[in-house]
C-alpha cells in the first residue's frame, strides 16, 4: 500500500470523465503512444499522450469515455503538450483504461 494521504489532499485532485474525440499516432514519443484529444464538456477540450498502444487500437479509443486528472500542469512530451493524465491500471506492462460503467456527461466529477 502507498503512503497515506488526508481526505483534504485527495479532494485537490480533479478527476473528470471525458470522451476521446480524436486519436493520432505519436511517432516522436520515446515509448509507443497515442496522442488523444478528449472532450471534458464545460471544461473544454484537452490533449494527452497515453502509452496504451498494446491493448487498444485507435478505433477502440474513439468515442470511449475515460477518467483523467485534469488539474496537473501541462507537460511537454517530445513535441506535444499533454494537458491531463488519463488513468489506467497496470496489468503486467500494459495499461488498462479506467472508465465509467455507464455513459455520463463529459466533465462529470469522479469522487
Amino acid at each position: 500500500m502507498g503512503k497515506a494521504i488526508t481526505f483534504e489532499t485527495f479532494t485537490k485532485v480533479d478527476l473528470r470523465v471525458g470522451t476521446i474525440i480524436e486519436v493520432n499516432d505519436f511517432p516522436k514519443a520515446r515509448h509507443p503512444a497515442y496522442q488523444l484529444t478528449i472532450d471534458f464538456g464545460d471544461l473544454g477540450i484537452k490533449k494527452s499522450s497515453a502509452q496504451i498502444t498494446t491493448l487498444y487500437t485507435k478505433d477502440d479509443l474513439l468515442n470511449r469515455q475515460i477518467i483523467a486528472v485534469v488539474n496537473f500542469p501541462k507537460k511537454q512530451i517530445a513535441n506535444f503538450m499533454s494537458e491531463c493524465l488519463v488513468l489506467g491500471a497496470v496489468k503486467a506492462k500494459d495499461v488498462v483504461l479506467l472508465s465509467p460503467e455507464h455513459q455520463v456527461k463529459n466533465g462529470t466529477v469522479v469522487s
